[in-house]
């Protein structure tokens, strides 16, 4: 199929843009708006907003990625994962630069009318996604080669995006907005785990310090099995909170969870694990829309519907 990809296409971009990665922008996006429900303050217009920042910020951030690698030669003919943009040809490194600024420039545009639900701040909030999504692939010190990407994740993927997509319908920051932040932050990790277990020997090679890298491939199978536990475990946090089917219905995502780890397990090295990106994508949508749902539940009984 990729030898079919013309030069400059849509389906070229597309590919470039990663879909099976979108879920984790969609993921906080729908948690912070349950968590807003619950508080009784969901508002659909700022919702809408947030769900577009986060998803052209995550088509930015795998643009971003593609030029660079390639720029500085880490796409090399050993490379396990899926196709690159820029390694195959599909889009030139300088179409993809002008891709990146488009993208930006829209997501910027989208970013301004949320100032207007959560304040000027919202503005900052956008600017630092922005520049960390540079950081995070190149500059003098790209945070992912220095083993920072896992931070990273949980950070922007976590608290900034369930915490501010809470924040601009409620009006302030919540307890449960960060133990929903830090859930989800911890179940999208998973995604980078996966990426990082495959290239853990490539990665070496080209000097990047994982977590994985540095631990080796029997701790990379231990944190992708502990990081599920802890995201049912911060969710489960949020009984003490009034939240009891936010922190009961999560648990259900264990099982499936477990399943692709095993699956890890077996294949253990090259591109086959591939399969278990897509997976595990699968089980971070399931997570969030199982915690999402029994935020909503918790909501009607809150409310008495």
């Amino acid at each position: 199929m990729e030898q079919e990809v013309r030069k400059d296409s849509l389906y070229a971009w597309v590919l470039a843009a990663r879909p099976k990665t979108l879920a984790a922008a969609l993921a906080p996006v729908l948690v912070g708006c349950a968590v807003a429900a619950w508080m009784g303050a969901f508002r659909p217009e700022p919702a809408m907003l947030c769900m577009l920042f986060a998803v052209l910020m995550q088509i930015a951030s795998n643009f971003i990625n593609d030029v660079y690698d390639f720029l500085k030669g880490n796409d090399r003919e050993d490379r396990l994962g899926p196709r690159r943009a820029c390694a195959q040809g599909w889009i030139s490194p300088e179409k993809m630069k002008l891709g990146i600024a488009l993208d930006l420039a829209l997501a910027m545009l989208v970013g301004v009318p949320l100032a207007h639900y959560g304040g000027t701040g919202m503005l900052a909030v956008a600017a630092v996604c922005l520049v960390c999504a540079y950081m995070y692939s190149t500059g003098p010190y790209p945070l992912a080669a220095h083993g920072w990407g896992d931070v990273m994740v949980v950070v922007f993927f976590g608290l900034v995006a369930v915490g501010f997509t809470s924040y601009v319908q409620i009006g302030f920051w919540t307890p449960q907005a960060t133990f929903a932040g830090l859930a989800v932050g911890v179940c999208v990790n998973l995604l980078l785990t996966v990426n990082n277990f495959r290239d853990r020997d490539q990665d070496k090679i080209s000097g990047k310090k994982t977590l994985i890298a540095r631990f080796g491939p029997e701790f990379g199978l231990r944190y992708y099995l502990a990081q599920g536990g802890l995201a049912c475990t911060l969710a489960l946090c949020l009984v003490v909170h009034g939240m009891f089917w936010a922190g009961l219905l999560p648990l259900l995502f264990l099982i499936p969870h477990y399943k692709v780890w095993s699956m890890i397990a077996s294949i253990y090295e090259g591109a086959a694990l591939n399969r278990c990106l897509g997976l595990t994508s699968r089980n971070i949508l399931i997570f969030s829309i199982l915690f999402a749902a029994g935020i909503f539940i918790d909501a009607a009984v809150k409310t008495g519907v």
